[in-house]
């Protein structure tokens, strides 16, 4: 499974990436510092991934904005987003599932409940049947 990371904290990075080491999956990372970058990433349509696991507060574009910019997009929008953030402000969770995200997830200041709530989330996309764009 491919997984395009959209994040501009490095230390969320790098805390995927080791909770994704520990859990053992045969999981392939992409990186994006930002929405700007990403659509860089995607704009070929080629090589996409499996799945998007994208933070809400970035610079340049939003991830709301980027979202909406995905959803927009002929290809790319079967997609499956899934929101990845510290924010559980309900307006932010009505705007995502508005545009159509796949999943928002609150991240848990405890490591292993870090872990527990990625290693669901990877099982549930890896099982799911995705739209091969």
């Amino acid at each position: 499974m491919k997984i395009l990371v959209i994040e501009d904290d490095q230390i969320e990075v790098m805390k995927l990436k080791r909770a994704v080491d520990k859990l053992a999956l045969d999981i392939t990372l992409l990186e994006a510092k930002n929405g700007e970058e990403a659509l860089n990433l995607l704009s070929s349509h080629q090589s996409l991934p499996d799945l998007i696991f994208l933070d809400l507060n970035m610079p340049k574009i939003s991830g709301i904005e980027f979202l909406t910019i995905l959803k927009n997009d002929e290809v790319l929008r079967y997609l499956p987003t899934v929101i990845l953030t510290t924010s559980n402000n309900r307006k932010d969770v009505l705007e995502c599932y508005k545009v159509g995200v796949a999943g928002y997830i609150l991240k848990p200041l405890k490591y292993d409940q870090y872990v527990d709530k990625i290693h669901k989330a990877l099982l549930y996309w890896s099982e799911n049947e995705l739209i091969k764009v």
